[in-house]
C-alpha cells in the first residue's frame, strides 16, 4: 500500500514534547544503568550517544511560541 501526505509512516522523525524528551532521557539512563556485563559495547555507545543527544537538546533554550492564526470565519 501507498502512504497518503501527512501519514505517520511518511518517513518523518517523530516530534516530542519537552515533556516527552525529559521521560525518554530517564528511561534511557536508566537503562544504561541496568545493563548487564555482557552487554555488546556499540549497544552501550549507542545507548550513550542518544542521552548525549538528549541532553543537547534539552539544554537548548526552547523555541519561542508560534502565533497562533485567528479562527477562520464561515460567511
Amino acid at each position: 500500500m501507498r502512504s497518503r501526505e501527512g501519514q505517520l509512516s511518511d518517513n518523518r522523525p517523530i516530534t516530542r514534547s519537552r515533556a516527552e524528551k525529559e521521560r525518554q532521557l530517564r528511561e534511557l539512563k536508566e537503562v544504561l544503568a541496568g545493563m548487564k556485563p555482557h552487554a555488546t559495547p556499540a549497544l552501550r555507545e549507542s545507548v550513550r550517544n542518544k542521552i548525549k543527544e538528549l541532553e543537547a537538546e534539552l539544554s537548548a533554550p526552547p523555541p519561542p511560541p508560534r502565533e497562533r492564526r485567528p479562527p477562520r470565519r464561515e460567511g
